[in-house]
């Protein structure tokens, strides 16, 4: 129980990677606010399983992509729970499409919520984890932040963007003990990759050095270990889980 006393807000948390990182978070002791948009009944469900393990959680609704309400997420979970000790931004949304067909809402809907929702998110945890001087933030950035992918040109420059406001994040914070570390998952089966033909799923696979795609509790592992204080001389690094596919 890694995480004994210690409060965890994630932010889209209502399936997929942010449900395993809530429940892997949840299982090393720490209180859980589970964050979602509009997945309330998958939310609540999350949190009476947590709940139902012996742990402490609450499900808050917000959308990433307004500033106003990140703030409000932030003040909510204090209130229900007295502190904020770890914020894991893991929030996001696709609209893939060609470069050259890509549309403006397409572009401004990603960017908003992949890349300012973190900073929003951010900037509200900031405050009350310098007064602490005690906090650990975590980013779900994305390998296609660092190599790019075709079709994807909102998604890749949010999650490159992501990469940046880790550093710079973990720099202005570090004087107050405040730590910034993002993950960058490579290819993770997920509802999304679940409609991928055995031949898509093949293919992939040989991209990887390990020859498999990843689980979301691969995911859920790196982010318990840097919000842990195993990781506690670690801060502004980026922590690949891609089974080799980047060597980053």
């Amino acid at each position: 129980m890694t995480l004994q006393g210690r409060t965890a807000l994630v932010t889209g948390a209502s399936r997929g990677i942010g449900a395993a990182i809530a429940r892997r978070l949840a299982a090393d002791g720490a209180t859980v606010a589970v964050n979602y948009s509009g997945s309330r009944s998958a939310a609540e469900a999350l949190v009476a399983e947590i709940v139902g393990q012996g742990a402490r959680a609450v499900a808050l609704q917000a959308d990433v992509s307004d500033p106003s309400a990140c703030t409000t997420l932030v003040e909510s979970t204090i209130a229900e729970f007295g502190r904020l000790d770890i914020l894991v931004n893991n929030a996001g949304i696709t609209r893939d499409g060609l470069l050259v067909r890509m549309s403006d809402d397409d572009w401004d809907a990603v960017i908003r919520t992949n890349l300012g929702g973190v900073f929003a998110m951010t900037r509200a945890a900031a405050r009350p984890m310098m007064k602490a001087r005690s906090g650990c933030i975590v980013n779900i950035t994305s390998v296609v932040g660092m190599m790019g992918n075709a079709g994807q040109a909102n998604y890749s420059a949010a999650k490159a963007g992501v990469i940046g406001l880790t550093k710079t994040t973990a720099r202005e914070l570090a004087s107050r003990s405040v730590r910034c570390n993002a993950v960058a998952p490579g290819f993770i089966a997920t509802d999304m990759t679940s409609k991928l033909s055995d031949e898509q799923r093949d293919a992939i696979a040989t991209q990887i050095a390990l020859g498999r795609l990843g689980s979301a509790d691969d995911v859920a592992s790196a982010v318990a270990f840097l919000c842990s204080d195993d990781a506690s001389y670690v801060t502004g690094q980026i922590l690949a889980v891609d089974g080799g596919m980047t060597f980053a």
